[in-house]
């Protein structure tokens, strides 16, 4: 097991002859060396989007780690040191969610925190949570191996990995399994001294300092993408849409997973021309009961009546792992403006879209007009080929507008009962997902 954090400042694999202007390495340069280095025990900067969170995490294999590199991350990189495990893992060793209902923006799948059983003083010690980790990712450790709560956070990462969901949790476990280890990871977000988080320009000097190559979740995701796909096509057919018009509808599956997904379709997607999209997350209040607070029926019903329109066009329709009730319950209870401001803080369904972008690329669709009201941009969709060469709004119809000011009344009193008004409700939700 090597002990180096990164290549080190001597590595030949900074230096550049005198003289010689300094390239930067191609997508494939970066993920084999990353892969590299994490074979090797080293550690690697992964980066999700300006868009997303930005930030870099200082990422290992957790097999790797010793107290020298727990130390390191506590002391460089400053974040929250995170084991991330795969989700057979998690269910081997018992490990439930740390909360029933996910709230956070991005669907981070912190489990309770934990602390290896036996060989640990207080549990902090660079010494206790490296032995914590190498005690969690041992070929035949068991859930008595250890106590729970402790000074470890394990991460679930979603079967699939980027492909599924891009997020650094995901990334470090594929990383870790291309590099033919156990798949599992130990993360860390990069700060500033200052403790602001350090973002790409902070990130690029940081690695520089410690010679660490920096990988975004859109290079893992084209590095595998030209190596493997995880959607199929199991049904096709056509759909006649009430009051609409007929779709070809197209239903994917995905290894490992039993949910469906459906692709509606009309006319000719293929080729460079760009395409009318729209990436729809499932709600059965808004979708299947029509439910008046929320919009995502209404969203779903003028995105297929615009394909319509146009005669060329998909609507990919995602179901979402841990959504339903989430969904349901946020639909029932919330007032659009509340959520229409919480939604400015949450990549929405957007955060797992990662089969939605394979469906449009198997469809043959590559260049797209995404119809959505969310702002945010999709993380390394570039990885999959795909370009959005323009954002449209779904317009409201007057008559949802009004169902918004009874929605206000209702958050109104609700913030009321519990003795806030309904000024600092709204407060309230734009910091909640800060």
């Amino acid at each position: 097991m090597s002990n180096r954090i990164g290549r080190g400042p001597s590595s030949n694999a900074s230096k550049k002859p005198a003289g010689q202007p300094k390239s930067s390495p191609s997508y494939l340069e970066r993920v084999e060396r990353a892969i590299a280095d994490i074979r090797d025990g080293r550690m690697i900067i992964l980066v999700d989007d300006e868009d997303r969170e930005n930030e870099g995490d200082l990422c290992m294999a957790a097999e790797k780690v010793t107290p020298e590199a727990v130390n390191f991350m506590a002391k460089e990189g400053r974040g929250l040191i995170c084991l991330t495990l795969e989700e057979d893992r998690i269910k081997r060793l018992n490990l439930p969610m740390m909360v029933t209902d996910n709230e956070s923006p991005f669907q981070t799948g912190f489990t309770v925190s934990i602390e290896a059983a036996r060989g640990v003083t207080t549990g902090i010690s660079a010494h206790d949570r490296a032995h914590t980790i190498l005690t969690a990712v041992a070929p035949e450790a068991r859930a008595e191996d250890l106590v729970r709560p402790g000074h470890i956070f394990p991460l679930r990462a979603r079967t699939g990995g980027v492909l599924v969901r891009t997020g650094q949790t995901e990334g470090s476990v594929d990383l870790a399994r291309l590099a033919g280890l156990e798949p599992a990871g130990v993360i860390c977000e990069i700060m500033n001294d200052d403790g602001t988080m350090a973002r790409m320009k902070d990130l690029e000097r940081f690695g520089e300092t410690h010679d660490m190559v920096i990988v975004s979740i859109a290079d893992l995701i084209r590095y595998r993408l030209e190596r493997e796909r995880l959607v199929r096509r199991v049904a096709e057919d056509e759909l006649e849409v009430a009051g609409v018009g007929t779709f070809r509808s197209i239903a994917y599956q995905s290894s490992g997973d039993p949910r469906t997904h459906i692709a509606l379709v009309q006319g000719d997607v293929r080729g460079l021309e760009p395409v009318l999209v729209r990436m729809h997350g499932a709600c059965g209040m808004g979708d299947v009961f029509g439910s008046a607070a929320c919009e995502c029926g209404v969203n779903l019903r003028r995105s297929l009546a615009r394909i319509a329109e146009e005669g060329r066009g998909a609507l990919v329709y995602l179901q979402q792992e841990g959504r339903a009730g989430a969904q349901a319950l946020k639909c029932a209870r919330m007032a659009p403006e509340v959520e229409e401001a919480m939604a400015k803080k949450s990549a929405g369904p957007f955060r797992d879209y990662g089969l939605g972008a394979q469906i449009l690329a198997d469809l043959g669709i590559r260049r797209l007009r995404l119809l959505s009201n969310n702002p945010k941009k999709l993380v390394g969709l570039e990885g999959y080929g795909l370009e959005v060469v323009d954002r449209l709004p779904i317009e409201v119809a007057e008559g949802r507008r009004s169902v918004a000011g009874t929605g206000r009344v209702a958050a109104h009193r609700v913030a009321n009962s519990r003795g806030t008004s309904g000024k600092t409700a709204k407060k309230a939700a734009r910091k909640d997902r800060s």
